[in-house]
């Protein structure tokens, strides 16, 4: 059997001195934009330590499930400066996972739902990884998560540390204490994040003692910055990738009288009739998903997530926006899970990008219509070979996912223009996301904010 071909690496100026920062620096936060090879730098840095400097012995990676499975096997398998290198990759069953754990590789990844599970198999105390990268670090921005904790308990254990990112910040400053903790174990930005709160911000909104906002000092975003500085590659696809044109298009669509006065009702009153079935929101957030379910089409009834139907504007749009695509394939970003089931009903030869073999055919050109979960295409996904059209049904608040599942088709490696459809239902909160998305300002207050303010023009309108 032949074997498969490798591409030779010639690594650009800026991905050479990324490879020579982590060579030369044991804790390192490498803030890549999404494209510009932070995959192959840290496996040609990787391969360097262990083989040339000896200063890494068994490295581990820890990534989303779908890179880690797919992503991180690829790239090793892609360059011809890599082939000998050994991949262990740690997911699927226990059995399967203690099967890679044992094999004699020189690489070892790891999806990031099963570090836990790792760690308390072998424990601190037994710790065998020397050497530690984490992909998707912005995954690690809650310091009261399992995720965090579990690094936390193995750290004393790591000589050699890097967090691969290219989405630190997507909510604000407040996000960088527990990502450098892990790294440098809180010598720049504090051991504690009530330290690190109170020397960079100020008290915004409350409750009593319970604090809801932090607002940055004026002077503390550029302190932040020289903190972590030494320690820190930031790079930006636009300042060293020619890149294709991105076209953003906000295709707007109107609801029918009845579905906008069902919306304007749950909007007013936090609660909707819908044939036998009663919608209530008992808070802003709970309002906002239900009033973003409205704008998409279906809406949840009751805990078990069965839904109702209430309008099909927003599928017409995109039946527009694949007729207009002309035979390129089309990629749609869905947010709620009736969405994915209205479209498999409406599409059925469109297909779920959720398997390697899904991706691999996506890749591939054998898929027309596919749909795609932020939430399992947020991080490391290449999928720019197979396409370069993206539609979003709903937009959803978080700008990390937006940016990184646009990333997917808008990275290195794409040749044609990119066009990115937005589907906004109009006179609804679709349009708050999309105002808050490209402020940047998509913490819960602000979510919070926008309903207030739906609800209070409501009012005035009354």
């Amino acid at each position: 059997m032949q074997s498969k071909t490798r591409n030779h690496f010639t690594p650009r100026s800026y991905q050479q001195y990324a490879i020579d920062y982590m060579q030369e620096n044991p804790e390192v936060a490498l803030m890549l934009d999404m494209g510009l090879g932070k995959t192959v730098i840290t496996l040609t840095a990787l391969k360097n330590q262990m083989f040339n400097t000896f200063t890494v012995v068994r490295p581990l990676i820890v990534a989303p499930l779908k890179v880690a499975r797919d992503t991180w096997p690829e790239e090793l398998d892609k360059w011809e400066h890599l082939e000998g290198l050994r991949m262990a990759v740690m997911v699927g069953t226990p059995k399967q996972r203690m099967k890679a754990l044992h094999s004699d590789a020189d690489i070892w990844v790891i999806n990031v739902q099963n570090l836990h599970w790792l760690v308390e198999l072998i424990g601190a105390e037994k710790w065998p990884f020397d050497t530690l990268i984490l992909d998707e670090l912005s995954g690690y921005k809650n310091h009261q998560s399992q995720r965090f904790k579990d690094v936390q308990r193995v750290r004393s254990k790591i000589t050699r540390i890097a967090g691969l990112t290219g989405t630190p910040t997507s909510n604000g400053l407040m996000d960088l204490w527990a990502q450098y903790k892990l790294i440098d174990r809180g010598k720049r930005l504090g051991q504690r994040i009530g330290q690190f709160r109170e020397r960079y911000f100020t008290p915004g909104k409350r409750n009593g003692h319970i604090v809801y906002e932090w607002k940055i000092k004026n002077w503390a975003e550029d302190a932040i910055h020289r903190q972590i500085a030494d320690i820190t590659i930031s790079m930006e696809a636009k300042d060293h990738l020619d890149m294709p044109p991105l076209t953003v298009v906000d295709r707007k669509v109107k609801l029918s009288t009845r579905a906008l006065a069902t919306y304007k009702d749950l909007k007013k009153d936090m609660v909707a009739e819908l044939e036998d079935d009663l919608v209530v929101a008992d808070s802003a957030a709970v309002l906002s998903g239900k009033l973003q379910q409205l704008a998409s089409g279906a809406i949840y009834v009751d805990e078990e997530h069965n839904w109702m139907h209430v309008h099909d504007a927003k599928l017409e749009a995109l039946d527009d926006v694949i007729e207009e695509a002309n035979g390129h394939t089309v990629l749609v970003a869905f947010w709620f899970k009736h969405e994915l089931e209205r479209l498999q009903a409406r599409y059925p030869s469109g297909r779920l990008l959720d398997t390697s073999d899904d991706m691999a055919d996506w890749k591939a050109g054998k898929i027309q219509l596919g749909f795609i979960h932020p939430a399992s295409a947020g991080h490391g996904l290449n999928l720019q070979s197979g396409g370069h059209i993206m539609v979003w049904l709903t937009t959803p608040w978080s700008l990390e996912l937006v940016q990184q599942t646009n990333g997917r088709l808008y990275r290195q490696g794409q040749d044609q223009p990119v066009t990115i459809v937005r589907i906004l239902a109009e006179d609804t909160i679709d349009s708050k996301v999309v105002d808050a998305l490209e402020n940047k300002n998509t913490t819960q207050s602000a979510l919070i904010d926008a309903v207030k303010a739906e609800l209070e023009g409501l009012k005035k309108d009354d």
